[in-house]
């Protein structure tokens, strides 16, 4: 055994161990206070890397989370309005079913109607222009998908989400096709002579018919006046007319290829090619065209951007009637569509992108029923007036179709809201428990395990302590050999 006394390097070996120890005991000691047991870089430079970026995600679902909460309520303060736009429609057709029962009604009666309509159309305007949700104006067009045309043979139905803003030049629309009518004119005239024979004449149309035949004291106008009487007693959409040299011709009031008729009389030629057949008439033609220089789908007086096609896809524009010139090969521009692209954006999702969309329509009443063809020449909602016989037949009409615009616009919202974000919330839900869940595993301190390591730092500490101590008295025995 040998003495030293310049260097006690049992000493510096315990103080070494005892400061490893110590080093030790706080790291758990961190631990333990904070519950996780990567506190610093240090602690894991590859766990912090990987849990910091489950941390970001976590915080973005967690905002998405309240975002799908926010769309949710927004998308039910919609569907509120609109249920109760849907009632007012119920009950202007109600008013409008009523003004039609013209045997009954007088005239103050239908002023009372008229009255009581004009005030249902002022609240759905009042509705459209106050509901909101906090400042956001919701259905007076601000949230959807805005459009005006140029050119008195073109207007604007609407568009779909996929639609592009245009730019200050418009999208063009070009017609390649008139759209038709389906129309049959007999070859054979209705001469005095078949009047006064009895002509057996039949329409058929929409699972509707109207038969006439005619009396030996007719004229050729009293049979076409007859005719259409029943045509119209029976709600039939066809017109009946005749030529000058007695030729009687019969036209589908709509446009495109899929209304028919069928027609038929007891001599041949006068309205079916054979006589006593019935024949269908059904040579309508849909309008063609394109819309900005892409191919457009072609439904009656309809053209409907292509799903998938640039810029407009889901833009429906109208063709009025059909064109009063010639078509050359390359087609005629009938005018331009300007649209101005506002959808709602809802951001759903905890990373970039994630987002979804949804066109809140305007609703107000010049808006609604747009597009229909009707005698009395109402526009939109807006201008129904039920104070004759025909306007109220023709308000019945608008008022149906705004019920389906409205119906539609709700659907979409309540498809929206629960196959969207309603299912996405859910989703959300799951997502962030599981990435909490693998961020817990990465970062959080196992309590059982550090309370194991504490107890064992507090014995190795004051272990290394006590042999330190042991180890300083080690040079005193030197002065046992200087005695």
């Amino acid at each position: 055994m040998s003495l030293r006394i310049n260097h006690n390097v049992a000493a510096l070996n315990s103080h070494r161990n005892l400061l490893n120890n110590d080093r030790s005991l706080n790291r758990t000691l961190e631990r333990l206070s904070s519950g996780l047991k990567v506190n610093r870089g240090a602690d894991g430079p590859a766990t912090l890397v990987i849990s910091e970026q489950m941390r970001a995600q976590i915080a973005g679902l967690t905002q998405a989370i309240d975002n799908s909460e926010s769309a949710i309520s927004m998308a039910q303060t919609s569907e509120a309005n609109l249920g109760e736009i849907n009632r007012l429609l119920t009950s202007m057709r109600q008013l409008a079913v009523h003004a039609a029962n013209e045997g009954v009604n007088d005239t103050g009666m239908l002023q009372a109607d008229q009255r009581e309509l004009e005030n249902a159309l002022a609240s759905i305007d009042r509705i459209t222009a106050q509901a909101q949700f906090g400042e956001r104006k919701l259905l007076d067009g601000s949230n959807g998908i805005q459009g005006y045309t140029t050119g008195d043979k073109l207007q604007f139905i609407e568009s779909g989400l996929n639609s592009k803003d245009s730019s200050e030049a418009g999208y063009s629309v070009v017609v390649t096709q008139s759209a038709e009518r389906a129309s049959r004119t007999g070859s054979q005239a209705l001469s005095a002579d078949l009047i006064a024979q009895g002509e057996e004449l039949m329409l058929i149309q929409g699972g509707q018919s109207a038969r006439y035949v005619t009396q030996s004291d007719d004229s050729l106008d009293q049979v076409v006046a007859k005719l259409q009487s029943e045509v119209d007693r029976n709600g039939m959409q066809l017109e009946i007319r005749v030529s000058e040299a007695g030729m009687l011709s019969v036209t589908h009031k709509e446009y495109g290829s899929a209304p028919d008729f069928q027609v038929f009389s007891k001599t041949a030629g006068v309205l079916s090619a054979e006589a006593g057949a019935i024949e269908t008439v059904q040579n309508g033609r849909d309008v063609k065209g394109t819309l900005n220089g892409q191919s457009a789908v072609g439904e009656g007086l309809y053209l409907t951007g292509m799903e998938g096609a640039k810029e407009v896809d889901g833009l429906k524009v109208k063709i009025q009637g059909q064109l009063d010139q010639e078509i050359p090969d390359g087609g005629v521009e009938v005018g331009r569509v300007f649209l101005s692209q506002n959808a709602l954006k809802f951001q759903v999702g905890g990373n970039y992108g994630q987002t979804v969309s949804m066109n809140l329509k305007d609703v107000s009443t010049r808006q609604l029923g747009k597009g229909i063809q009707n005698e009395s020449g109402f526009r939109s909602l807006a201008d129904l007036d039920v104070q004759s016989f025909q306007g109220a037949q023709d308000a019945m009409q608008l008022i149906d179709q705004a019920i389906t615009e409205v119906s539609s616009v709700r659907g979409e919202l309540g498809a929206f809201q629960k196959n969207t974000l309603e299912s996405n919330l859910n989703n959300l839900r799951v997502a962030n428990e599981n990435l909490v869940a693998s961020e817990s595993v990465l970062r959080d301190t196992d309590m059982a395990s550090e309370m194991a390591q504490f107890t064992r730092g507090q014995i190795m500490s004051e272990s290394a302590m006590a042999m330190l101590a042991q180890a300083n008295q080690v040079p005193e025995n030197v002065l046992t050999l200087l005695s």
